[in-house]
This record gives C-alpha cells, structure tokens and sequence, in this order.
C-alpha cells in the first residue's frame, strides 16, 4: 500500500512537472564561419548552448504546456563580421511552425529575417534578460536578449492568435514594451521607425496599432477555420481561406499594413498550392486575383501551378 501511495505521488508530481513546461521547443544555429580564424573558438559553441537554454528554460507565459503543445521554432545566427572585442554583427532568421489539427504536417507561421543584429558577446558572459530593466548595464550585451525575448513574443502572440481570436495581444504587449525600452547606443539599430523599411518597431507597430485590428481575426481564420478544418470539412475549410486571403487583400490595399503582409505570405507558396490546385477555375482565378497584391514575387509561380 505504502509504495502504492508513493507511486502515486511520484506519477502526480510527475504529472504537474510536465504541464509546468515552458513553451518553446527552440533549436538555435549560429554560423560564424566568417569570423572563425579571429575569435576563440569556444565562444560561439557557448552562446549556442547558453541562447538554446535561455529560450527553452525560461517560462515566457503563465500557461501550462505539455511538451507536445511546445511550439516548433528555429534560430538561426550568421555572423557577418566582429566589429570590435566582442562585439558582431549578424543576421538573425526567426521560423515557427503550428502543427495541422488531423494532419500530419506543420504550417509555417513566422519565416523572417532581421539583418540589423548587432550585439556583444564574451566568454561566460551570462545571459540575462529583465522586462523592467531591458538596457541593463551594456546596451549591447542587452541588446542579444532583448532581440531574441523580442522575437519569442511574435513567435507566442502569432501562435496563440492561430488559435483564439486576438488571443496574442498580451504578447505583442510586450514586444511593444521591448520596443519602448531597447538598448540604446553606437551599432545598435532596428528598434526605431526610421531603422529602415523593416525593423522590429515597424512590425510590432503593425501588430499593435489601431486599425490594424482585423489582421489577428484573419490570423485566427485561416488557421483555425482554415487549415485545421481541411481534413474533415475541406469544402468550408478552403472557402474559409480564400476569404481570409480576399480580406488580407482588402488590408494590404489599404496601405495600413507595412511589413507585415510580406511576412504572413512567407513560405506559404507551397501550402496554398497544395490547398487549391484542385480547386475549380472560378475558384483559382480569384485566387490569384488576390495572389497578385499579395505576392508578388511569387506570382508567376502560382500562375504557373494554378491556371
């Protein structure tokens, strides 16, 4: 009776242990292949390890997850050149997937690149991140975290917007609060307006701003009433596509929409060829009527599949 009892325990603990998990299933890259022969070669192994445990052990939401409920997402760190002791400038591309209710396949949620990454790095520097005090004592060594915390609110408010409506404003909330409070100083960019035609203010600008309200109502649909419903219910499913893709449309020919549009669209060539290739000619000619102020780039591709 009495191991009994302890098992039980232990299986509850175990239990309460795992729904406890933080949200993210992170896997981090860095490529410094440019810079190799100028830095000691322990440096990048260690910041790999140590960015790998500050985005998976960190709790970054109050809910609980189990460890099939983390979210997929990649980082990627090129290394362009180091610019003084310590101290690089790199791109960083961010991806996060969503699996497919009754599928067998992840949807591309967040697929961007940030090349205005600079940030300061030393060995068994440690890597600190505090919402109250985003500056820190060097702006950039705080700028690596504030980065990276950043991107880990988009990534959260994208994937609980798929999920429930404007479910991710809490997030973007505080992405926003990021932006308000960044790293400061010589090198360091991308977290104002004028950084650019795209930079982390104007991003989290067009997830937050007034007006814009519509995009995490779209957000939701296409996933939710979308994707997720492909297997049982296709004909709805795809119907409920098309008409989230006509009203990202209807914003993105409102000029409201800034970088974000081009962001939404990334990677998705392939799921939305797959989704409408058999679809009956009407169907496909207003899709690619709407393809066409949505993405361009790829719009000969989707002719190409699709007419």
């Amino acid at each position: 009776m009495y191991k009994k009892l302890l098992f039980t325990i232990f299986m509850i603990g175990c239990a309460v242990h795992l729904l406890d998990a933080q949200e993210l299933a992170a896997s981090i890259t860095i490529q410094s292949n440019k810079v190799d022969n100028q830095v000691d070669p322990k440096i990048f192994p260690q910041l790999q390890i140590q960015l790998k445990d500050f985005i998976n052990q960190r709790k970054w939401s109050n809910d609980a997850y189990s460890n099939e409920e983390k979210i997929d997402c990649s980082f990627y760190i090129t290394i362009e050149s180091e610019v003084g002791p310590g101290v690089y400038d790199a791109k960083l591309s961010i991806v996060s997937n969503r699996p497919i209710h009754n599928a067998s396949y992840s949807s591309s949620v967040l697929n961007m690149q940030d090349a205005n990454f600079t940030f300061k790095y030393q060995l068994s520097q440690p890597i600190e991140f505090n919402e109250n005090r985003i500056q820190g004592a060097d702006p950039l060594a705080s700028n690596l975290t504030a980065t990276i915390a950043y991107y880990i609110y988009i990534i959260l408010g994208l994937d609980y917007d798929s999920f429930a409506p404007k479910a991710g404003m809490p997030y973007f909330n505080k992405a926003l609060n990021i932006v308000y409070n960044a790293p400061e100083g010589s090198g360091i960019s991308g977290w104002k307006s004028y950084d650019g035609q795209r930079n982390r203010y104007i991003l989290i600008d067009n997830l937050t701003k007034y007006g814009n309200d519509k995009v995490h109502d779209i957000i939701y649909s296409y996933y939710r009433e979308g994707l997720d419903q492909m297997t049982e219910k296709p004909v709805l499913a795809k119907s409920n596509i098309l008409n989230t893709l006509i009203n990202l449309q209807e914003m993105n020919e409102g000029a409201v929409s800034g970088m974000l549009i081009p962001i939404l669209m990334q990677a998705k060539f392939s799921e939305i060829v797959g989704i409408f290739n058999n679809s009956d000619k009407a169907t496909r000619k207003q899709l690619l009527t709407t393809l066409s102020s949505l993405d361009i780039t790829n719009i000969n591709k989707y002719k190409e599949k699709l007419e």
